[in-house]
C-alpha cells in the first residue's frame, strides 16, 4: 500500500501543500541564485526553473495523476528530466531532489519508490560533485540524508495511517456487531414478550370464554324444559365474565392475577377447586401438604403455578369427562410440586394432536414454557381409561442466570 491510495485528510492535505511550497521555493531559491551571481545560464537557469514549476503544477492540478498510478509515474518522468536539466545548469538544483522523493514515496509503489529515492540521491550528489569539480564524502551527506529523513518520514505516516485505518475498520465491525446484537435482544426480548402474552391470554381469556361458551349451550339444552337449570347456567356464565373481565383488566395493567389479591398460593387454589365445583359437574379438592413450601414463593412462581393449574382445570373441564380432580401443594428437595389428578379418561401422551390455532391445543405446551422459563420442569402421567397426574416443580428459590434448568419427561399436546 502507498499514500497515493490514501485519501486526503485536513493533515495530508496540509502536508500537501507545504510539499508544493517547499518544491516552489527551492525551484525559486536556485533560480534567484542564478540570477543574483551572474552566472553564465541564469537566463537558461531561470526558464528551466519556471518550466519544472509548471510541469509540477500540470501534474497537481491533473486529476489523471491522482487517479492513476501509471499517469503519476510520467509526470514523474516528466519533472525528473526538466529537474536533470536544471542540476546540469546550477549545483543549487542539487536541493530540489529533497522534494522529488516525497513525490516520488508518494507516488509509487513501495519498491519503486524506494528505487526511484536512491537513484534521485545518486543523480544529485553526482550532479553536485561535477559543478564542483572533485568529489569527497561530505557531498553525498546531504542528498543521503535527506532521502533517508523523507523515506522515514513518508514510510512512518503509512504506517500510522494503516494503522489508524484498522483501529477505524475494528471501530466500525464492533459497531455494527453492537448494533446487530442490539437488534437480535430486541428480537428476542419482542418473541419473548409475544410468547408471554400467548400465555397469559391462553391461560385466562380464552379458558374463560371456553367456560362461557360451554355454560351458555348446557344453558341452551336446558331450555325449555329445565328453565331453572339454565337460569343457573347463565349466572355461572356471568360470573365467569366478571372474573374474565376483571383478568383483562388486570392483564392490560400488567398486575398480578386478581386469584392471588389479598391471598397467597394455596388460598388462590383452594378458591379455584371451590368455583370449578360449584360451577362444574366435578369435584374438585385441594391439599395443602404438611411439607409445604415454609416461606412464600417468588411472585413470579406463585403465578406461574396457578396458570398451570388453572389450564390443567380447564383441559379436565373440557376433555376428560372426570368425576373428581385432586390438586396437592407441597415441597420436594426444596422444589414447589403441584400435583394435579383426575379420574378422567385419559390419553396417550405420546399421540397428542397437533397445536391448531382453530381446534386448539396449545394448553399442555405454554404451561412447559412457563415451567422451563423458571428453570422447572412439567411431567405428565396419562394413558387410555387410567385417568391423567400433571407434576409442575419449580424451584423455591429463583436459579441463577446462567444456571441450568432441571429437565424431566416432558410432553405437550
Amino acid at each position: 500500500m502507498n499514500a497515493a491510495a490514501l485519501p486526503l485528510t485536513p493533515t495530508s492535505r496540509a502536508l500537501t501543500w507545504c510539499l508544493h511550497l517547499l518544491f516552489v521555493g527551492l525551484l525559486a531559491l536556485a533560480a534567484l541564485r542564478a540570477v543574483a551571481d551572474g552566472r553564465t545560464y541564469a537566463g537558461p537557469t531561470l526558464a528551466v526553473a519556471a518550466l519544472c514549476a509548471l510541469v509540477y503544477a500540470a501534474g497537481t492540478l491533473a486529476p489523471r495523476v491522482r487517479r492513476s498510478r501509471t499517469a503519476a509515474a510520467w509526470w514523474l518522468v516528466c519533472v525528473g528530466l526538466v529537474w536533470l536539466v536544471l542540476l546540469a545548469l546550477t549545483p543549487d538544483g542539487v536541493w530540489v531532489a529533497f522534494p522529488l522523493y516525497f513525490l516520488q514515496l508518494h507516488l509509487l509503489p513501495r519498491r519503486a519508490g524506494l528505487t526511484s529515492v536512491c537513484v534521485t540521491a545518486l543523480v544529485a550528489i553526482g550532479g553536485f560533485a561535477a559543478h564542483r569539480g572533485s568529489f569527497d564524502v561530505a557531498m553525498a551527506i546531504g542528498p543521503a540524508l535527506g532521502a533517508a529523513v523523507a523515506v522515514a518520514v513518508v514510510w512512518g505516516y503509512q504506517a500510522l495511517y494503516r494503522e489508524s485505518e484498522e483501529r477505524r475498520r475494528l471501530i466500525e465491525e464492533l459497531t455494527a456487531a453492537r448494533a446487530g446484537l442490539a437488534a437480535a435482544q430486541h428480537a428476542e426480548g419482542v418473541a419473548a414478550e409475544r410468547e408471554r402474552l400467548a400465555r397469559e391470554i391462553h391461560d385466562t381469556l380464552a379458558q374463560g370464554l371456553s367456560s362461557i361458551q360451554l355454560l351458555l349451550r348446557a344453558a341452551e339444552r336446558s331450555l325449555p324444559q329445565a328453565p331453572q337449570n339454565a337460569a343457573r347456567h347463565v349466572g355461572q356464565a356471568r360470573l365467569a365474565a366478571v372474573d374474565n373481565l376483571a383478568e383483562a383488566r388486570r392483564f392490560v395493567a400488567a398486575l398480578a392475577p386478581p386469584a392471588l389479591d389479598g391471598t397467597n398460593l394455596a388460598g388462590a387454589l383452594e378458591r379455584l377447586c371451590a368455583t370449578t365445583t360449584a360451577r362444574e359437574n366435578l369435584t374438585a379438592r385441594f391439599r395443602l401438604s404438611g411439607d409445604a413450601p415454609p416461606a412464600p414463593l417468588p411472585t413470579a412462581h406463585e403465578v406461574a403455578l396457578l396458570r398451570v393449574a388453572q389450564s390443567a382445570v380447564a383441559n379436565t373441564v373440557r376433555h376428560a369427562g372426570a368425576s373428581y380432580l385432586d390438586m396437592t401443594l407441597s415441597c420436594v428437595d426444596g422444589a414447589a410440586v403441584l400435583e394435579i389428578v383426575d379420574d378422567g379418561c385419559g390419553f396417550s401422551p405420546d399421540d397428542l394432536p397437533v397445536p391448531d390455532p382453530e381446534t386448539g391445543g396449545f394448553g399442555l405446551a405454554a404451561m412447559r414454557a412457563r415451567m422451563h422459563a423458571l428453570g422447572g420442569t412439567l411431567t405428565i402421567t396419562s394413558a387410555p381409561g387410567r385417568g391423567t397426574t400433571l407434576a409442575a416443580r419449580l424451584p423455591c428459590v429463583p436459579p441463577e442466570p446462567h444456571g441450568s434448568a432441571e429437565h424431566g419427561h416432558e410432553v405437550s399436546p
